[in-house]
């Protein structure tokens, strides 16, 4: 799900997503990701730290996709509803 640098001698490449996995399960994580960025406050404020640390968008966005992963593995294994842990002021 991260991202990987295309690399070779002097040649620096954009960081693109791993091709490993299921594209089907990875081209809906992407979607999730994007609107998560936006919408979730977790997800978005891990997605500002990581944008100030001069991260790629390719690399925030394979962040917030295993984030999502987590989130909902937490769900199921502990049978609650999620709960943002970062509350945004209205």
């Amino acid at each position: 799900m991260g991202a990987e640098k295309r690399e070779s001698g002097k040649h620096k490449g954009k960081a693109m997503l791993s091709k490993r996995g299921s594209s089907v399960i990875r081209a809906k994580l992407y979607m999730a990701a994007v609107v998560a960025k936006t919408w979730n406050p977790d997800i978005n404020a891990h997605y500002r730290r990581l944008k100030a640390r001069n991260k790629t968008e390719m690399q925030t966005i394979g962040a917030a996709m295993r984030r999502l992963v987590q989130i909902c593995f937490g769900v199921l294994k502990h049978q609650c509803e999620y709960q943002a842990k970062i509350t945004i002021a209205a």
